[in-house]
C-alpha cells in the first residue's frame, strides 16, 4: 500500500542493509526537538493513520517495475521489496494526550530495514497532525468554554488535509465543522450559515434573510455584516419574530470590530426578548484574537476558526526527528551539534501533582506516583487494539489539559514544563557518548 510514499534515500539504505544482511532488531524514536516559542504543550496525533498504513504496507507490481526500470535497483533488491511487510512493534503516546519536546511520541521496534523504510511516512503524518491538533487546542483554551467551529476547509493545503483538520479539531474539543464530508465520515456536527453572495443575490438583505429562514427554519444563522451590522441584526430580529423561529438560531459577524459589534448585537437581541439567539464571530480568527476578545469581556457565544488554525499559520511545522537509538542490542546516538540524541529504547513517566514528565529507559520500573505514557499500539505488524473514537481521544486530551500548569496554557508567552531524564538514562547517555568519542577520535 503506497510503498513509494517515501524518500529515495530510505530505499537506498534499506537495499544496502539487506545486501549486507544487516537486519537485526532496531529501535527508532520519533520526537520533537524543541517547541515553537508560542507553544506550551503539544497534542499527540497522527499515529493511528500510521498504523493503518503499516498494516497494509506492501510493494505492488507497478512499484517494483518503477524501482527496477527507472531507479535501477538490482533484481535481488526487487525480490526483497516484493516480500517486504512490516512485522514490528509500535509503542506510542495515544492520540489526544499532551506531550512535550525531548520525549518520544512514537517508538518503533522492528528489523532494521522495516523500521528505516517507514521513517518518512511516520514523520509526515505525526508532524502534520500534531501541529494542527496543538494549534486547534489553543483555540479551545482561549475560548474558555465557548464553542469553536472549524471553518478551515477552503484554505487548507489540500483536500485530505481539510478532512484531517476537521477530525483533529474535533479531537481537541471543536463543536463542529463546515466540512460536510468530514462530518459524515467522523460523525461530527456539520455547521454552516450563508455567504455574503447569497445576500447580495437578493434585492435586499431582509428578503435574503426571509428566504433563508423559510428554507431552513430549524438551523438559521443570519450573516449580518454584508452592508451594516446594526441594520443586519435589526433585520434578523424582524425575520425571527415574523416567522416565530426556534431552535439553534444565531447571528454571525464576520468583519469589523468584533468586540464592539458583538456587544451591540447582544444588546439588541436581548432587548427584543431573544436571549436564546446566539452571537457567532468569525473572520481571520485564531487563539490570539479569541483570547483578546474573551479577556475584554466579549458577548460572543461561538467562534468560527478557519485559515489560521487549518494551516497553523504562526508555526506550520514542528522540528520532529526519527532517530535510531538502539541496534542489535547496542545503544546508539547522534553527536551532531544541537542534534544530540539519547540512546536506548525509552519510556515517558508522568506525574500529575505536581505535573512533570520523566524520560527513562524502557525497562526501568515506573517511579512511584507516575504513569507510563507510551503504550503498545502495534504488535508484530498488527494493531494491538481497535482504533479509538474521537470522543475517547478527546477525553484523554481534556483529562491532561485539566492537570496542565497554568503557564503552559497561556496564549501569550507560554512556558512548557521541564522534561527531565532519569539517572539511569543519563548514565547510559554518558557511557555511549564516551564510547563513540573514543572510536571516532583521530
Amino acid at each position: 500500500m503506497h510503498a513509494l510514499l517515501t524518500d529515495l534515500y530510505e530505499l537506498n539504505m534499506v537495499a544496502s542493509y539487506l545486501r549486507r544482511g544487516m537486519n537485526g532488531q532496531a529501535t527508532f524514536s520519533l520526537f520533537v526537538r524543541r517547541l515553537p516559542e508560542t507553544r506550551g504543550f503539544l497534542v499527540a496525533a497522527g499515529v493511528e493513520g500510521c498504523l493503518d498504513y503499516l498494516e497494509e504496507f506492501r510493494f505492488e507490481d507497478d512499484d517494483l517495475r518503477y524501482l527496477g526500470d527507472v531507479l535501477k535497483f538490482r533484481p535481488s533488491d526487487l525480490e526483497a521489496f516484493k516480500r517486504f511487510r512490516f512485522t514490528g512493534d509500535v509503542w506510542a503516546v495515544p492520540e489526544g494526550r499532551i506531550v512535550f519536546s525531548g520525549e518520544p511520541l512514537v517508538e518503533v521496534i522492528a528489523p532494521l530495514a522495516e523500521a528505516q523504510l517507514i521513517e518518512t511516512l511516520l514523520l509526515n503524518r505525526v508532524t502534520f497532525e500534531t501541529t494542527i491538533a496543538s494549534k486547534a487546542a489553543r483555540s479551545v483554551v482561549a475560548a474558555a468554554g465557548r464553542d469553536v467551529i472549524d471553518f478551515s476547509f477552503r484554505r487548507t493545503q489540500g483536500i485530505e488535509a481539510g478532512i484531517d483538520v476537521a477530525r483533529l479539531s474535533a479531537l481537541v474539543g471543536f463543536a463542529g465543522t463546515s466540512n460536510v464530508e468530514a462530518a459524515r465520515r467522523y460523525g461530527l456536527a456539520a455547521s454552516g450559515t450563508m455567504a455574503h453572495s447569497y445576500i447580495e443575490a437578493f434585492p435586499g438583505e431582509l428578503e435574503a434573510f426571509h428566504a433563508f429562514a423559510e428554507d431552513f427554519p430549524g438551523r438559521t444563522t443570519f450573516l449580518v455584516d454584508t452592508y451594516d451590522t446594526a441594520s443586519g441584526v435589526k433585520n434578523a430580529i424582524a425575520v425571527i419574530k415574523e416567522l416565530h423561529l426556534t431552535g439553534r438560531i444565531g447571528v454571525r459577524i464576520d468583519s469589523g470590530d468584533l468586540l464592539a459589534l458583538s456587544t451591540k448585537a447582544r444588546r439588541m437581541l436581548d432587548r427584543a426578548g431573544l436571549e436564546n439567539v446566539r452571537v457567532i464571530a468569525s473572520g481571520s480568527l485564531d487563539e490570539f484574537q479569541i483570547d483578546k476578545l474573551v479577556r475584554a469581556g466579549c458577548r460572543i457565544d461561538a467562534f468560527g476558526v478557519g485559515t489560521r488554525m487549518g494551516v497553523s499559520a504562526d508555526y506550520p511545522y514542528l522540528d520532529t526527528a526519527y532517530k535510531l537509538v538502539d541496534y542489535a542490542g547496542r545503544p546508539v546516538m547522534k553527536l551532531s551539534r544541537d542534534k544530540v540524541t539519547e540512546p536506548g529504547r525509552k519510556q515517558v513517566f508522568r506525574k500529575h501533582k505536581p505535573f512533570g514528565d520523566l524520560v527513562g529507559l524502557f525497562d526501568e520500573p515506573a517511579p512511584p506516583g507516575r504513569e507510563a505514557l507510551l503504550e503498545p499500539l502495534m504488535t508484530k505488524g498488527r494493531r494491538a487494539r481497535s482504533r479509538p473514537t474521537i470522543a475517547e481521544s478527546r477525553s484523554r486530551f481534556e483529562a491532561d489539559l485539566a492537570l496542565l500548569p497554568e503557564p503552559a496554557c497561556r496564549i501569550d508567552a507560554p512556558q512548557a514544563p521541564t522534561v527531565r531524564l532519569t539517572e539511569r538514562l543519563r548514565q547510559i547517555t554518558a557511557e555511549t557518548k564516551r564510547g563513540l568519542a573514543a572510536r571516532v577520535r583521530p
